[in-house]
């Protein structure tokens, strides 16, 4: 499996390379060419700052391939040159000949040639039960020999086994998160409005004949003015926030991404064995014959099962004989392991009576031609079989003359909360399906337990078009199977969660916007999943989507902010040079603006919110017009008091500007405050951190416009007008946004 470790310092200068940073790198190369360099500076801090942010969340691809091959086997037993060697799993070539022996891994996808072996090959094909495999069983790289022996030829190595290809899968599984498309749309429609601005000043310098070293702050404002730049930021404060959260209620979140996509998810594919079932074979029905009862069955089954081994079969029976008190039962006085040849084990006893027994253990067809079965016995073991269970008969007797004492069912059972955790979903608006590798009867015996509806997809081709609605269990994939349903739900239009254990769940847990691993879950699987579960059971499922829906009101809160305030100030800037003849704001006064406007407002990420009861959708259009209408209101605002600066107190362009910059930060304060709520603003508290960053934005611009600090000074009785004007335009433009938040769907 070749390694395809991402370089570090190329992942970094990546975080670069986006809309947000090449505006801000653009800003930066103008202020340089005027040898503004303290604005440049400060610029550049705010560009490194959201980069970093973005780089430790890095994705763990490289992690999951280092997992993942850690799970292959690292050595094997070849036959070389007529002897047998201990080799590197790496030097296997298809046509060698190795030996499978109790507790290896298999280093390669083989074809047993002698021998046979109990493989468990659940990590990857799923299958909550082991295989018995014989002569010319196709066995795959990863499986766990859990009893007997064999010798084997290589049919494939490397990433060229399944299991390779379910690493090269991981490595190419990738999805563009809902954050980075929301980002660049938001920029991309900013920027078309803004860019409209910009032409309209570049054309009025141009008409005016203004000089060249005004012209170019103007225009180098006007591109501050319309860069969301701490909307990155913003993201990562707001999932960051809501990973604490929910590290308090045992899941980890390992990619902040997955945090976000939870408010959207609304498909969730669930892996059975070990996700929604307990990924243990447990005694689940006992039937008896005539003349026994469950604890003789039992007892007899025991008895005839390995003591201390590892079959899991023999573990399970054991365990349930142990629950049950069974008196009379014959002494045990030896036993024969299971041979896959006769698909039974059994066991010689002596009675009460000091007479001979034979007990066997195995399945129907083959006990029932030791034992004359009872007329309905047939009936019994066809409907167990058919509710998905493994069905075992029992028997005992002398040699010649035994009879039947019951059949014994076992299953995977599923976890006591899956039943709780599907129903809550629903109630969320999300839609589970099962995917797995196990047979279609076991698996639709499970959705039926859990609450799934749906039908079972009929076959292991999945149709080209899919839509969470026409099933319900999809059994009988492997993770490649896996990995292209998650592609499809995608495709359709869906944000998808994937949940799963195991390494063949990987590639779609990668896959997914939202991977979800369970506490009890692979290395592997871990890795590839952006949360994991640290506790046992379900719950943090439902605690994450509705931790992510919460996290997505914060986050739409700041984006109508800033959108708004945007609109706000590309327009104010096109009115103030027509006011005035020029430029109202400085870049200087821009940069102070976006200190204490932009970065204090990302606070909102720790407001108190309303979460929606269904899956959220980014209306970025809708976003986009409700900015548009409450910004244009809020420049009649800002507009109507740089008028009354100009014409009423006469004030000079310098004091203008000043007072421009106050307008707008307190007028963005009223505009952040009507809409956190989408109801009336009064309808809910604020949180005390988003109150302090109000207070501290609303002291600190006071203080440096009153003392004249980097600008020109105000009175105090102007700010504190400005102030009071603001608050009562914010309870105006309140009445403004309930119908448009309405009209638009912004709930």
């Amino acid at each position: 499996m070749p390694d395809v470790a991402a370089h570090s310092l190329r992942g970094a200068l990546g975080k670069f390379w986006a809309p947000v940073p090449w505006m801000l790198e653009a800003v930066v190369l103008i202020e340089l060419v005027l040898h503004d360099y303290m604005e440049a500076s400060v610029i550049s801090v705010l560009l490194i700052f959201n980069a970093t942010l973005s780089y430790l969340q890095e994705s763990r691809a490289q992690a999951t391939l280092t997992a993942l091959k850690s799970r292959l086997a690292l050595t094997a037993a070849v036959r070389r040159d007529g002897a047998w060697k201990t080799l590197p799993s790496a030097d296997l070539v298809a046509g060698d000949i190795v030996k499978l022996s109790l507790g290896k891994v298999v280093a390669a996808d083989v074809r047993l040639l002698e021998g046979s072996v109990l493989l468990d090959q659940s990590m990857l094909t799923g299958e909550s039960a082991p295989i018995e495999a014989g002569p010319d069983f196709k066995a795959y790289a990863g499986a766990l020999v859990r009893r007997g022996e064999a010798t084997a030829e290589v049919t494939a190595t490397g990433t060229r086994t399944k299991f390779g290809r379910s690493a090269e899968l991981i490595r190419a599984a990738h999805v563009v998160s809902t954050q980075q498309k929301v980002v660049f749309r938001i920029v991309r429609n900013l920027a078309l409005f803004n860019s409209a601005v910009i032409a309209s000043l570049a054309a009025y310098a141009c008409a005016h004949a203004m000089p060249l070293r005004e012209t170019l702050p103007l225009i180098l404002t006007a591109v501050l003015t319309s860069i969301p730049v701490a909307l990155p930021a913003t993201f990562t404060l707001a999932a960051a926030v809501g990973a604490k959260n929910l590290a308090k209620r045992g899941v980890l979140p390992t990619r902040l991404s997955a945090v976000d996509e939870a408010a959207t998810m609304d498909v969730l594919c669930a892996d059975k064995t070990g996700t929604l079932t307990r990924n243990e074979l447990t005694v689940t029905v006992v039937r008896a014959a005539d003349g026994f009862d469950e604890a003789h069955v039992l007892g007899l089954a025991a008895l005839a099962s390995s003591d201390g081994g590892q079959d899991p079969v023999d573990m399970a029976v054991r365990a349930a004989a142990a629950g049950k008190s069974a008196t009379g039962l014959p002494t045990l006085t030896r036993f024969l392991p299971f041979d896959p040849a006769t698909k039974m084990s059994e066991a010689a006893a002596a009675g009460a009576d000091g007479a001979v027994l034979r007990i066997v253990k195995g399945a129907f067809s083959v006990v029932a031609d030791l034992a004359r079965p009872a007329a309905n016995d047939p009936a019994v073991a066809f409907e167990l079989e058919g509710r998905g269970f493994r069905v075992l008969a029992v028997a005992v007797g002398p040699a010649e003359a035994m009879r039947p004492a019951g059949f014994i069912a076992l299953s995977d059972p599923p976890r006591v909360d899956s039943k709780e955790l599907i129903a809550q979903l629903r109630a969320l608006g999300v839609r589970t399906v099962m995917v797995t590798g196990d047979a279609p009867a076991t698996a639709a015996s499970v959705a039926r337990a859990v609450g799934l509806d749906g039908a079972v997809c009929p076959s292991k081709t999945l149709p080209t078009s899919l839509d969470p609605e026409s099933f319900g269990v999809f059994a009988g994939v492997l993770p490649e199977d896996k990995y292209r349903l998650v592609q499809a739900f995608q495709k359709s239009g869906h944000t998808v969660g994937m949940c799963g254990d195991g390494a063949n769940d990987a590639p779609a847990l990668r896959q997914a916007q939202m991977g979800i691993a369970v506490s009890t879950a692979t290395d592997v699987a871990k890795a590839a999943a952006g949360i994991v579960l640290t506790e046992a059971g379900l719950s943090g499922i439902v605690a994450s989507v509705n931790e992510g829906r919460a996290i997505f009101q914060r986050i739409l809160t700041y984006i109508l902010r800033s959108v708004t305030h945007k609109f706000v100030g590309a327009l104010f800037l096109l009115a103030g040079l027509f006011l005035t003849g020029h430029a109202v704001l400085t870049p200087s006064l821009m940069v102070i603006g976006m200190i204490t406007g932009d970065f204090l407002a990302m606070l909102s990420a720790s407001d108190n919110v309303r979460v929606s009861p269904t899956p959220n959708v980014w209306r970025v259009g809708g976003i986009t017009a409700a900015g548009g209408v409450l910004g244009f209101c809020t420049f009649l605002f800002c507009t109507g008091v740089l008028a009354l600066g100009k014409y009423r107190l006469g004030l000079g362009i310098e004091a203008l500007r000043t007072l421009s910059l106050v307008t707008l930060i307190y007028s963005g304060q009223a505009i952040l405050y009507v809409v956190r709520e989408r109801r009336r603003l009064w309808s809910s508290r604020p949180s005390p951190w988003l109150v302090a960053a109000s207070l501290a934005d609303l002291l600190i611009i006071g203080t440096l416009s009153t003392r004249g600090i980097l600008m020109t000074r105000l009175p105090v009785s102007v700010v504190l007008a400005v102030l009071a004007a603001a608050a009562a335009f914010g309870l105006l433009l309140d009445q403004v946004k309930v119908p448009v938040f309405r009209r638009l769907q912004i709930v």
